[in-house]
């Protein structure tokens, strides 16, 4: 049973401007890929990324809630030193055995196909229109236009 030890740094918010790079999602991208490149040559495996809440003041009387993006790396322990070290292995030796595995839960990408409905649950048919009364609409009084009075001859 391996040991690990966990750090958690804050995910970068912006990009850092690089020669060659432009556009800022090429940029921000490189700056994750800089980050998690020097944490492995430290020995650190990244694990994965969470949002986590964070109470914060704002003004003198009041907080707010913050959302915080933070960067999860782990590495393995070396062989446990002393009784307290033990202990704690010993623990997660229960734990993980008395724990069933979970399976890995893979998450669908979001799809533009239509979707179709299932027997199940059909999709709930459209009521047609109602065809309006065929009433005639009355005509509004257009007045004639005048015609010049021709004299008529006898």
């Amino acid at each position: 049973m391996a040991m690990y030890e966990y750090k958690v740094i804050p995910a970068p918010t912006k990009g850092l401007k690089t020669p060659g790079i432009k556009l800022p999602e090429a940029r921000f991208a490189n700056t994750v890929e800089g980050l998690l490149n020097a944490q492995a040559a430290g020995g650190w495996e990244y694990m994965r990324t969470d949002i986590l809440p964070s109470d914060e003041r704002a003004g003198l009387t009041s907080t707010q809630t913050v959302y915080r993006t933070l960067l999860i790396f782990r590495r393995a322990k070396a062989a446990p030193q002393d009784a307290a070290d033990k202990a704690i292995l010993a623990a997660q030796t229960v734990a993980e055995a008395v724990s069933p595995e979970q399976p890995t839960v893979r998450r669908r990408e979001p799809s533009l196909a239509p979707v179709q409905p299932t027997r199940g649950d059909p999709a709930p048919i459209p009521e047609p229109p109602k065809p309006e009364p065929e009433t005639p609409e009355p005509k509004p009084d257009v007045p004639k236009p005048d015609t010049p009075d021709t004299p008529k001859s006898d």
